[in-house]
């Protein structure tokens, strides 16, 4: 009996147009569009991919830079419309893409806790209830009434993975984020997504690391120049893989 869908990717492109010429400025860009001066290239970075991903199914993605990786997680996450195709996702997903890109940098961590977690959908009543969670887990709690702005990239990621990770989402879109931080925090941010598995979550996954995916994922795939052309067991596609990149 198979399982229920979680994510259908039916037939998805996504193509951006790349200016020929460099523009100095907003004022020229603006001027030279009106004019109709500006030359672009087609650039299609995902073409036809289409896929079924399995409730509880866990999907690593590979694939060389720029295969297409983080704009397949984007046009499933929402970030992106794609240009071609369809996305369905069944159950509440929580995307953990560009950590903290929605921080405001004067705030302070404590601030940004509500701005984040109010941008990820979460209430002020849920942040009140979770927050003590959330700054423990960060290990920012010297730091919380600090302005954003005198964080470390490493230090924002940190607050933004203890935000976003803070439900049990029904979906879990992961790019590239358990390479946060120092070796200590990365172990204790992978125990917590491992922690999630429990619960049945669906997971897809990009990351650099083969080995990471082969511990996390019980399935993978492979994009090559925005075309998917593996999917399957995580064992077979990761020989796949290793045979591609040797």
């Amino acid at each position: 009996m198979s399982k229920q869908p979680a994510i259908i990717v039916d037939n998805v492109s996504m193509k951006f147009n790349l200016s020929k010429e460099k523009v100095d400025s907003l004022k020229d860009y603006i001027i030279k569009s009106i004019k109709k001066e500006i030359k672009y290239n087609e650039f299609w970075a995902l073409q036809n991919v289409s896929f079924t991903v399995e409730k509880g199914d866990r999907v690593g993605i590979l694939g060389l830079n720029g295969a297409g990786k983080s704009t397949l997680l984007k046009v499933i996450a929402g970030v992106f419309k794609p240009t071609e195709g369809s996305v369905t996702k069944h159950g509440k997903m929580v995307p953990l893409l560009e950590l903290g890109a929605g921080f405001d940098q004067q705030y302070t961590g404590r601030e940004n806790i509500y701005l984040y977690g109010a941008m990820l959908g979460y209430s002020k009543e849920f942040i009140d209830e979770k927050y003590d969670e959330i700054v423990k887990f960060s290990e920012l709690k010297d730091f919380i009434d600090v302005p954003i702005k005198n964080y470390s990239s490493g230090m924002k990621s940190r607050l933004g993975f203890s935000i976003a990770t803070v439900v049990s989402p029904k979906i879990l879109i992961l790019d590239e984020v358990l390479s946060v931080g120092d070796a200590k925090f990365r172990k204790k941010s992978e125990k917590k997504v491992l922690s999630m598995f429990d619960s049945g979550v669906t997971v897809l996954f990009v990351s650099h690391s083969l080995a990471q995916v082969q511990r996390i994922c019980n399935k993978a795939m492979i994009l090559e120049k925005g075309k998917l052309i593996a999917y399957g067991d995580i064992d077979t596609i990761s020989e796949q893989y290793e045979k591609m990149t040797n």
